[in-house]
């Protein structure tokens, strides 16, 4: 929102929430009524304008997703600073522009008879349209432009797009609907006129309206992509196209570069900025950074890959929840099943920095239920492998493994690489240590007696020790674990542990495979901490539930603009942070297989770097 609000700075249908795509229904309706009734003499003009929408809203999402996952991994990034919630929450209504442009295209073709039974294509009304682009439209959005920089207008309108420092494509379209409402009347005057002089196609209006998203998109995406030869091949193309570098020094020097795509205006009235010319060659050259940490994960679920923080940054910016309109697009779910299945390497989803401490995550092109599947373990395993090395190669210092890609049974904790590559720079985290200490810690104080079901892992056994050591009873619903976990204690520790069945304790530590019935068997009001790394699904209103092991991170953690995938805003996984904590401290042992770190040393140091216990989901 603008600083100072002024009159039609919010849309119309904001109330509306998502059923504002409602709005359009009438016309989509009577278009299908239309071909029903007309056949082959139907208006094609008229049905091309709500597939003209859905193209507009599919260039975006492809834009949207090229930008994040180049500024994740490129060196020709831009402008390295932080993204924040904010930023995506104040961009969320980027579709909204779109939305307003099918009413205009509706408006037009039910008011002007020229508007209609437009032909394909016709040259000379895309010469018309491009004419009147570069003369008009660019000279008249300068000035309105640097009218919106005046004060007055600045804090009542246009403050609200540039609260975007680090620009994002959608950030192009993040204006106040009066902004919008001119706009659309510069970018409607070539179309209108070639209507109007009967030269107009519907191609020629694609071609136009898809040319303005492209240029808007691309200004803002952050990182530089305008090859030089380019400008060498063809030298006055620099008055004629700018590139992103260019334009996001206006966003970082407000009194320069107005130019709408065409720099040429810049260069008349001397507003051109004197180092456009320098920070286009520094970030087409780039910078080498190397990274520190690597966090491997994976996606879960088929509708997860939505949730990665590139390509919907309005569902990555909230925990992940299967949602039912995500059904709606199972067949591109299916596509990009096969399209991971094919492809041989993990690829990079998100860069982070805390301190002087450069992070990524990368993701194993693999789904959980794969993980599951006896004939993919090999591929898993290369995949794993492969990507450890490449991070050793960078010279990435520490490696964590998330969610699956540390199972005993796939790796034995990540175990199996230190085996084969026994020479490894890097160390391998499998974080077990400090997701232990987020449950040990997460216990009610004054607990006496705690339950743990489920299937036992490393980190139950970690758990479980402790418990016993402090004196805490500990009971199992499972004989072969309890006689292992018995067989490996000291007789004054292990009287602590006994066999049970009943499900009489108020603390339950729950790990992987607990069905339903076991919780149903649960008394009123107690608390499932779980030590799994997957959530427990909730079926028991008057019962308490954890979280996953996870902390809330440091205001200084930069760059934290999605969830990680079921977790709250600005909320990390154990087994994430504890890569970051071995890298911070600079801890020289490995932690995978059977190795564990120090709990309470992970739990001080972790805690020392700002870093704050996360309880209740």
């Amino acid at each position: 929102m603008a600083t100072k609000p002024g009159y039609l700075t919010q849309w119309p249908w904001q109330s509306l929430g998502n059923f504002k795509y409602l709005l359009l229904a009438p016309w989509v309706v009577d278009g299908a009524h239309k071909a029903m009734r007309d056949g082959w003499n139907v208006d094609l003009t008229y049905l091309a304008i709500l597939p003209l929408v859905l193209s507009r809203v599919l260039h975006n999402l492809v834009w949207i997703s090229l930008s994040r996952f180049q500024n994740a991994r490129s060196k020709h990034r831009i402008l390295d600073r932080s993204l924040d919630f904010d930023q995506v929450d104040r961009e969320r209504n980027w579709d909204d522009q779109i939305l307003f442009g099918g009413f205009i295209a509706y408006s037009i073709s039910m008011c002007f008879t020229d508007a209609t039974n437009l032909p394909i294509w016709r040259m000379d009304g895309w010469v018309i349209i491009m004419l009147l682009h570069a003369g008009p439209v660019e000279f008249l959005y300068y000035w309105f432009h640097r009218a919106l920089h005046h004060h007055f207008l600045y804090s009542r309108y246009h403050s609200h797009h540039h609260a975007s420092i680090v620009t994002e494509p959608i950030t192009s379209v993040i204006h106040p609907f009066a902004e919008h409402i001119v706009y659309y009347f510069l970018f409607f005057m070539p179309l209108l006129t070639s209507i109007f002089t009967k030269t107009s196609s519907i191609l020629a209006i694609f071609l136009y309206i898809t040319y303005v998203d492209f240029m808007n998109n691309m200004g803002h995406c952050n990182f530089e992509l305008v090859p030089n030869w380019l400008f060498k091949v063809f030298p006055p193309l620099k008055y004629l196209m700018y590139t992103p570098s260019y334009h996001s020094l206006h966003h970082t020097q407000f009194r320069t570069n107005y130019s709408l795509f065409m720099p040429f205006y810049d260069y008349i009235y001397n507003t051109m900025d004197k180092s456009s010319d320098c920070l286009y060659e520094t970030s087409l050259k780039g910078k080498e950074e190397k990274c520190d940490v690597i966090h491997l994960t994976h996606p879960t679920t088929l509708q997860s890959i939505y949730h990665l923080r590139f390509g919907f940054p309005s569902l990555a910016s909230k925990p992940y929840d299967s949602k039912w309109y995500m059904m709606l697009v199972w067949p591109l779910s299916l596509i990009s099943m096969a399209f991971t299945w094919i492809y041989g390497s993990c690829f990079t989803i998100e860069r982070n920095k805390l301190k002087k401490l450069i992070m990524q995550t990368w993701a194993i092109p693999r789904y959980s239920f794969q993980y599951e599947l006896s004939w993919e373990k090999d591929a898993i395993n290369h995949l794993i492998e492969k990507a450890i090395l490449q991070a050793d190669c960078r010279g990435v210092r520490v490696l964590s493994l998330g969610l699956l890609n540390q199972g005993r049974e796939i790796n034995g904790y990540g175990e199996l690489y230190l085996r084969k590559h026994p020479n490894l720079n890097l160390r391998i985290v499998d974080g077990s240590s400090l997701a232990a200490a987020v449950v040990l810690k997460s216990i009610p104080s004054g607990t006496k007696q705690v339950l743990l079901v489920g299937t036992l892992s490393k980190i139950g056994c970690a758990i479980t020790t402790e418990l016993c050591k402090k004196g805490i009873q500990v009971s199992l619903t499972s004989k072969p674990d309890f006689h292992y976990l018995k067989s490996s204690m000291s007789g004054s520790t292990g009287r602590h542990l006994t066999f049970t069945r009943k499900y009489t304790p108020q603390v339950w530590l729950i790990g992987e495979g607990m069905d339903h019935e076991e919780q149903m068997m649960a008394l009123k009001g107690t608390i499932f901490i779980p030590f799994s790394q997957f959530p427990l699904k909730k079926v028991r209103k008057d019962c308490t539930y954890y979280s996953t092991p996870a902390m809330r991170i440091p205001d200084e953690l930069e760059n934290i603009h999605s969830c990680e995938n079921w977790l709250p805003r600005r909320v990390m996984s154990a087994w994430r942070i504890a890569g970051i904590i071995h890298a911070l401290e600079g801890w020289n042992e490995h932690e995978c297989g059977d190795t564990m770190l120090d709990i309470e040393k992970v739990w001080s140091a972790a805690i020392l770097h700002g870093f704050l216990p996360l309880t209740q989901a």
